[in-house]
């Protein structure tokens, strides 16, 4: 059984009708719907797959960069910011992780306006400039400005481009283009942990972040020579009350409450993981890894259960991925405590998250009208936003109230996921109308 599955800006239709699935964060694009399949995509050719290289690297430093904040957490609750309680360090990742999802929906206005190629540019510019000044802080409130509030900013400009520009390019294939195009965030994250590790003992601190930018500057060249739209840009005005509109529907407002509670406690285990595996006794070198692990399972977790949806629907695949994650860290993070038990988590939890990072897109697309798809994206990637930034503070708050001890973050995490698929139990039921059964 089929429920309201009208087409996202970022789907295309099968020869059996079935929505191409959109992967993590594209908020709003450029308005090719109006005239529908009519539109000649090339699907293919020199062009089109030169967008999608660059926007692979494009994701490679920007979403795959943030990926990686386990591992600031960890050296400046060690270094620059012991002084800091876990909580107030915190802060770093969480405000990082909400500018990333709250700029969504203004990044892809200044799109659909201006196109590309100034949101390319100005993103570089940001991303760049935050890091290398990230690399002179030695206070909090110069890492919140630089790593958390100027680099994740620019990291939004490209990331969003990047994924739009690839729609505008293919329709039959556009599962492929966009999944190749996502992998990229999970193949950044696994590579720069491994690069941070390796280079702060040997270059130092403020080295390793000017290596990292230049990195991240020489891959984005790529990126502002290859990404372009194919369409012209095509400005809309928006007012702030159609963002509060979709909270009126039942279906979205039910899924936007599942994706708030689940994002609060995804957030925490990967904020923490690097300090946790180091307080179970891990070594520093090989806590340092969980990030890398974490990601390269993730990466599988956001391609596999995307063909699985196909055949047994969208919200079926996220409320099983939800009630997985909850499983282990109830079941796996909270009593472990060797190495392999964290080794596992980290594999495990990167599994199930990844699902849940894929699949967001295509189930606001399924309940949502086409003309009202970036608005609610914008929405839904608000409430995301807002989970966020509070979830890793709070997390840092329950590790200094422990004293020091994990159990009350622990529980903490697995109670807001728990409470995540409960949303996704009653979004799913209200759409099947109490059915069990079905393809929903």
């Amino acid at each position: 059984m089929a429920v309201r599955s009208a087409k996202h800006p970022l789907s295309a239709t099968n020869d059996e009708g079935h929505a191409h699935r959109s992967v993590e964060g594209s908020i709003q694009i450029v308005d090719a719907t109006e005239t529908g399949n009519s539109l000649s995509f090339p699907d293919g050719g020199q062009g089109a797959w030169l967008v999608v290289l660059g926007a692979f690297f494009g994701l490679f430093v920007s979403f795959g960069w943030t990926n990686c904040v386990g591992v600031f957490q960890a050296y400046y609750q060690a270094h620059q910011l012991q002084s800091e309680s876990p909580s107030t360090v915190s802060w770093i990742p969480g405000l990082s992780m909400f500018m990333m999802f709250i700029t969504g929906p203004f990044v892809g206005r200044l799109f659909d306006n201006f196109g590309p190629r100034p949101l390319l540019l100005a993103g570089t510019a940001l991303h760049v400039i935050g890091l290398m000044m990230a690399s002179l802080a030695s206070q909090l409130y110069q890492f919140i400005l630089s790593q958390a509030i100027c680099s994740p900013i620019g990291a939004s400009m490209v990331l969003y481009s990047s994924f739009n520009c690839v729609t505008t390019w293919f329709l039959k294939r556009r599962a492929l283009a966009m999944g190749i195009t996502a992998s990229g965030s999970s193949l950044g994250g696994v590579l720069f942990p491994i690069l941070v590790d390796r280079l702060i003992p040997n270059i130092g601190f403020a080295w390793t972040m000017r290596t990292c930018a230049f990195v991240i500057l020489t891959l984005l060249s790529v990126t502002n020579f290859t990404v372009r739209s194919r369409l012209p840009p095509h400005p809309k005005n928006v007012e702030l009350s159609a963002f509060l509109q979709p909270l009126v529907d039942p279906p979205f407002l039910l899924t936007a409450l599942a994706a708030f509670f689940y994002s609060m406690g995804m957030f925490i285990p990967i904020t923490f993981l690097v300090t946790y595996g180091e307080h179970v006794g891990m070594s520093s070198k090989l806590a340092g890894y969980l990030v890398s692990i974490f990601n390269g399972a993730s990466a599988i977790g956001r391609v596999l259960p995307g063909y699985a949806a196909d055949k047994v629907g969208n919200f079926n695949i996220s409320l099983l991925a939800a009630c997985l994650s909850t499983i282990f860290v109830l079941a796996l993070w909270l009593p472990g405590h060797s190495n392999a038990a964290v080794i596992g988590f980290a594999a495990s939890f990167g599994f199930s998250s990844g699902t849940y990072t894929a699949m967001s897109p295509a189930l606001v697309a399924q309940i949502s009208d086409i003309r009202e798809i970036g608005t609610r994206s914008g929405t839904m990637y608000a409430f995301m936003s807002v989970a966020a930034l509070t979830g890793s503070p709070i997390g840092g708050a329950l590790i200094s109230a422990a004293g020091g001890s994990y159990w009350k973050l622990q529980l903490f995490a697995g109670s807001m996921l728990a409470t995540g698929s409960c949303f996704y139990i009653v979004a799913r039921m209200y759409l099947a109308k109490g059915n069990w059964r079905g393809k929903i």
